[in-house]
């Protein structure tokens, strides 16, 4: 444990950090779509500019990873990510042409992915050398996404929704000059292991999870992806969407705590099966949802949709695979559940809603869910759970190396 006078202030700075870095994901995953909409695209060219992002985040994770190991050090490559975020966003703010949008944007999610799962790695390793939980620094990203969705909705309520960038440049130099008070690090990002790819493979538990995971993560993602949109065209302001996510991320943070108390005392499918059935609830209602409020109210299902999918998943991915494959394995999971599943419901359900409307999208979203649910139900009640104990750590400090690309 690391006690001198001067490291007592790391982890504060690190959980000032943590706060802000979300500050970024609120606007990416909630007021990007609004931006486009404003600019006068349709609901097809929303959901391509949507999934680019996970397409570019496998490459874009390999590259700055490697950096970091190659240069031994993980501060100044956050600073250039942070930089390419100011300059990126800038150039958004005064594009308009679709064609352009989509250069800038790539560009933009180079910078963005990556620093998620270097400030985890950053804020695992603070933890450890001072002997505390990784709960006690990740927390602080939950609050800060809560406090960003309902301050970023009251400031673009005022200032319209044609000035995003400029609250994303802001929110990223704000992060930049608190990132020059924490103590740079030469530990890497895990990296996927190519040679553990095949031992994976032929556990046919695994893949099974898997391919339950993808079927759920489109539902999500189609879902990310036109939350929104679906809001504006209810009516909905920019305050009112603040206040629909900062629903969302609050409802989630009981859920972490308690199953990270009792969740161990409940098998990981049915828990699985449950979490799946309710994001199907959930959508179903969102589809049925004739005003914004409604949504508004919806929303507070994330806690046992998202909140119960994400520990368990994590806890049950743990079990599944040896430590020496965990970096492989939690790179599959990060595909399967975001770059994938987004690349595909981004394409896919941007046609669907501009085609059929949200009511018919949320459906096969539902539709999804469920198919979800019964892959794990049937596995469950096939062979039953068959988690073959490997001594995993599925605390906290664990679950985080799947990487904020999971929310």
């Amino acid at each position: 444990m690391n006690s001198s006078p001067t490291s007592r202030p790391e982890l504060p700075w690190l959980r000032a950090f943590s706060f802000t870095i979300f500050g970024t994901s609120v606007l990416v995953a909630s007021y990007f779509p609004l931006f486009y909409a404003k600019l006068g695209f349709s609901n097809s060219q929303i959901g391509l500019l949507y999934a680019l992002g996970p397409m570019i985040s496998l490459i874009a994770n390999l590259f700055w990873s490697v950096a970091s190991d190659k240069y031994r050090t993980i501060k100044k490559i956050m600073i250039l990510l942070l930089i390419g975020q100011i300059i990126m966003s800038a150039l958004l703010s005064v594009s308009t042409q679709f064609s352009v949008i989509i250069a800038v944007i790539t560009m933009y999610y180079f910078f963005y992915y990556p620093a998620f799962p270097l400030s985890d790695t950053i804020a695992i390793n603070a933890a450890k050398r001072h002997n505390k939980h990784f709960l006690t620094v990740r927390i602080f990203g939950s609050i800060g996404y809560a406090f960003f969705a309902l301050f970023i909705g009251y400031v673009l309520s005022m200032i319209g929704s044609s000035r995003t960038m400029w609250v994303a440049i802001g929110i990223a130099a704000i992060a930049l000059f608190i990132t020059c008070f924490i103590k740079d690090q030469d530990s890497p990002v895990a990296k996927m292991d190519m040679s553990g790819i095949w031992g994976i493979l032929k556990q046919k538990e695994l893949l099974w999870f898997f391919g339950c995971v993808f079927s759920l993560a489109i539902a999500v993602r189609m879902n990310d992806a036109f939350l929104t949109v679906t809001l504006n065209q209810l009516g909905a302001s920019e305050k009112l969407i603040g206040w629909s996510q900062l629903a969302s991320s609050l409802s989630e943070i009981p859920i972490f705590i308690l199953l990270s108390l009792y969740g161990e005392k409940i098998k990981e499918l049915p828990l699985l099966v449950f979490a799946s059935l309710i994001f199907a609830a959930r959508f179903f209602l969102v589809s049925a949802a004739d005003s914004a409020g409604a949504i508004i109210a919806i929303q507070l299902m994330h806690s046992l949709s998202f909140g119960v999918f994400y520990v368990t998943s994590i806890r049950m991915l743990t079990r599944l695979i040896p430590d020496h494959y965990r970096a492989t394995g939690m790179a599959l999971f990060t595909i399967a559940w975001s770059s994938a599943s987004g690349l595909l419901s981004g394409t896919f359900g941007g046609i669907l809603f501009e085609r059929f409307g949200r009511h018919d999208f949320y459906l096969v979203a539902m539709g999804f869910a469920l198919l979800a649910g019964v892959g794990f139900a049937s596995r469950y009640l096939h062979r039953g759970p068959r988690l073959r104990a490997t001594g995993a750590d599925v605390s906290p400090a664990a679950n985080a190396k799947a990487g904020e690309e999971i929310r």
